[in-house]
């Protein structure tokens, strides 16, 4: 979070009850919330935070525009928007995506194979960005679950401007 630009607009993809929206809204960033269900998310509606009831999985055009100095995805896979949030960011911008992957359907759910990652998928889906950490395994807080999740930036890193991390 550190690197996205201060002040930043900062895309909250399937927000949920609007945990991370919070923390980015806290830190200053204008943030827009994004979920097929909002009614979690109306209390932050304001000048710092724009709120979009979405369902992404309809196979509609790409409807959240582009030009996000961050992209925050936590808890929530669905495949073929993948290349719409690679091209969402905008140069020099910052992807944080965490979700399951395959081997949580023994700890519990998602079981799916539809919604758990293949190992290095986050990689390959992120390819054309420059990886700032990646990680994938079983992890144990806040509770038992395989996950994948990568930092990136849209660009090369030493065009990143000097932040501190």
């Amino acid at each position: 979070m550190p690197l996205i630009r201060p002040g930043g607009l900062v895309l909250d993809l399937a927000a949920g009850n609007g945990r991370h929206s919070r923390i980015l809204i806290e830190r200053g960033f204008a943030v827009r919330a994004v979920d097929r269900d909002t009614s979690a998310l109306l209390t932050l509606a304001g000048p710092c935070c724009e709120v979009s009831q979405v369902d992404l999985e309809t196979g509609a055009p790409w409807l959240l525009g582009a030009g996000y100095d961050g992209i925050v995805v936590t808890n929530y896979l669905y495949r073929p928007l993948l290349p719409a949030i690679a091209n969402a960011l905008a140069p020099e911008g910052i992807l944080i995506y965490e979700t399951f992957a395959r081997g949580n359907e023994r700890l519990g759910r998602p079981r799916n194979p539809d919604f758990l990652l293949c190992p290095g998928e986050l990689l390959k889906a992120f390819a054309m960005f420059t990886v700032i950490a990646f990680e994938q395994g079983e992890v144990t807080s806040p509770r038992p679950a395989v996950i994948q999740r990568i930092a990136a930036v849209a660009g090369p890193l030493d065009r990143l401007p000097e932040r501190p991390i």
